[in-house]
């Protein structure tokens, strides 16, 4: 039997008591097994180490916001929490690790901050190393102030890239040591709203998903110096859809032949194919994630699988991924999860 541990981040503003953990089934294509991992206040995003030993989430800590770390039991997924590091006001939104470095960063919505901590041997967290706060705003009634929403690094590993949804801006740090220093800036459509990125395997492309205008945006990427260079913005809309949605989640698959973008209104999966030269997109469909307002998706690793959180309806949705056409078929849905936010696998079978 081919089983797959996820783990669920959530706020906690309801029925929630923190990190939650499932298990995927491939033969039976099920999602079974889901149980609290960890007693934690509003981890909305969590991030898995690449060596599955440690587990990161967003957290609220009384007045303070910032990161909790967890060892992971590889076998049973069990989290044991290893400590935490907070500053005042707000948790952050977002939160990403590079093993390879031991650096660990955060995006906070509300501080307008990027931080970035250096962690011990086995995982936890030693003292803040770097606190940047951003200045800017956009046209949109939300763009009053910066919006940091997304803080990750370059596939090479050597800068991290910061995303700011207040001031339609992507950020290119370079890091050493764990301490982040500008080395470019890439303004986007005015208005658009940037929100999160995911890069090809080939480390050439990236993909942007904007939250405010719901489009992809489709980049070049430069390692020598860490720039972007825009290529395309398309929509992840239908023409005839004039509600109210937010963009929310965007992933690539591992063979970089398909991009997915979540729709929050919508409530749907946009699938595009990528030109393999070009790195250009062309929309070949939209999928309902039977639920409301899919706040995130992640493809298990073998990417035959897709799981969706559906964070208003409390519910994952299961869809199996045809590699050939990118598309995805219904398998599970309505797998209850309270206040469902981000989704993450470990790296491996159970």
């Amino acid at each position: 039997m081919t089983q797959y541990i996820g783990y669920v981040g959530t706020y906690t503003k309801q029925e929630s008591k923190g990190v939650y953990q499932f298990t995927l089934d491939t033969e039976k294509k099920e999602i079974i097994d889901v149980k609290l991992a960890a007693e934690v206040s509003n981890p909305t995003y969590v991030t898995v180490s690449g060596d599955n030993e440690n587990l990161y989430a967003v957290s609220k800590e009384g007045e303070n916001g910032g990161v909790t770390a967890f060892s992971i039991n590889e076998e049973t997924g069990v989290l044991t929490r290893l400590n935490s590091d907070s500053t005042a006001g707000a948790n952050p939104c977002h939160v990403s690790v590079d093993h390879e470095s031991g650096t660990v960063v955060t995006a906070n919505y509300h501080t307008t901050m990027i931080e970035s901590y250096v962690t011990n041997e086995d995982g936890s967290l030693q003292s803040l190393v770097s606190s940047i706060e951003h200045a800017g705003s956009g046209p949109h009634e939300r763009q009053e102030k910066p919006h940091m929403h997304y803080a990750g690094f370059t596939p090479d590993g050597k800068y991290v890239i910061a995303i700011d949804l207040g001031s339609d801006r992507v950020y290119t740090y370079a890091v050493k040591n764990g301490e982040l220093s500008e080395a470019g800036v890439l303004e986007t459509k005015p208005g658009s709203g940037p929100r999160h990125i995911t890069f090809h395997a080939n480390g050439k492309f990236a993909y942007v998903m904007t939250e405010l205008s719901s489009e992809v945006l489709v980049l070049h990427y430069d390692g020598n110096d860490g720039s972007f260079s825009e290529q395309q913005y398309i929509s992840t809309l239908p023409d005839d859809f004039k509600e109210t949605n937010d963009g929310s989640a965007i992933n690539i698959s591992a063979d970089g032949q398909y991009v997915y973008a979540g729709n929050r209104g919508h409530n749907s999966i946009a699938v595009y194919k990528v030109d393999q030269d070009s790195g250009l997109l062309t929309f070949v469909e939209w999928t309902s994630t039977e639920g409301n307002w899919p706040r995130d998706f992640v493809m298990d690793p073998t990417g035959a699988f897709l799981v969706a959180s559906n964070q208003k309806s409390n519910t994952l949705t299961l869809f199996g991924r045809d590699s050939e056409s990118g598309k995805l078929e219904l398998l599970q849905s309505d797998v209850e999860v309270p206040e469902p936010v981000c989704v993450k696998f470990l790296n491996g079978e159970k």
